[in-house]
């Protein structure tokens, strides 16, 4: 899996933050999603499904990778 986030259409709703922290932060000045591994562990996959899901402004993309 491979995460890629878009940071100008983030509103800062921070649910990718709750759901996945080892995955998503924000930052602090204005609460934008940052990024911290764009290819997560496995174990991970379905909570960063999750918050791609549930995000509000659809910021997050997932991609597999062959």
């Amino acid at each position: 899996m491979k995460i890629t986030v878009d940071q100008d259409k983030c509103c800062g709703a921070g649910s990718c933050v709750l759901l996945a922290p080892d995955v998503f932060d924000q930052r602090d000045e204005d609460g934008i999603v940052v990024l911290l591994d764009a290819e997560p562990p496995e174990s991970l996959h379905a909570t960063v499904r999750e918050a791609a899901d549930v995000c509000p402004a659809g910021a997050i993309a997932l991609s597999d990778e062959a």
